[in-house]
């Protein structure tokens, strides 16, 4: 019977040879790989840019509203009234369902909610007053409103 041929280095289990190499450079790699795509995809869920209007704009000189007026602003969805030499900016959202609120003489009306001219609940389902936003005078003259600061109704900037 013939001899069986033995390997000229014998494996133990502390040698390293290519396939531990190998695997373990491959398992290196594709953990690597799976944080990368997982930071990548966490990093890019949120979008970078903002798809809306500012909160804050300007509006345009306190000429421009003459005393007594109220000025309904449907694309930034506020009133600007005008009493004297105060300004105040009161939003025309609805807080019953979030439509625009009609201006009129008497106050403000949406589909059987019903304002007083500062906005409080006179009738209708909704459930609390439309809220003021904060009115400042920008360095050039112009009126700012921040609709990111509500106001205690009643507050009027003086200009």
């Amino acid at each position: 019977m013939k001899n069986p041929v033995k390997p000229a280095i014998e494996e133990t289990g502390d040698a390293v040879t290519r396939r531990r190499v190998l695997s373990w450079l491959s398992g290196f790699g594709l953990f690597g790989s799976l944080i990368i795509t997982a930071l990548s995809n966490f990093i890019f869920i949120k979008p970078r840019a903002t798809y809306g209007q500012p909160n804050r704009f300007s509006i345009g000189k306190p000429e421009d509203f003459p005393s007594g007026a109220r000025v309904s602003l449907d694309a930034r969805r506020v009133c600007i009234v005008r009493d004297g030499d105060k300004v105040a900016a009161i939003s025309t959202t609805c807080t019953h369902l979030g439509c625009i609120v009609s201006v009129s003489e008497t106050g403000f009306a949406c589909h059987g909610s019903r304002y007083d001219q500062d906005g409080n609940v006179t009738g209708g389902p909704a459930p609390k007053a439309l809220p003021w936003f904060q009115v400042s005078l920008a360095p050039n003259g112009e009126i700012e409103v921040d609709k990111d600061s509500e106001i205690e109704p009643g507050n009027y900037l003086r200009v």
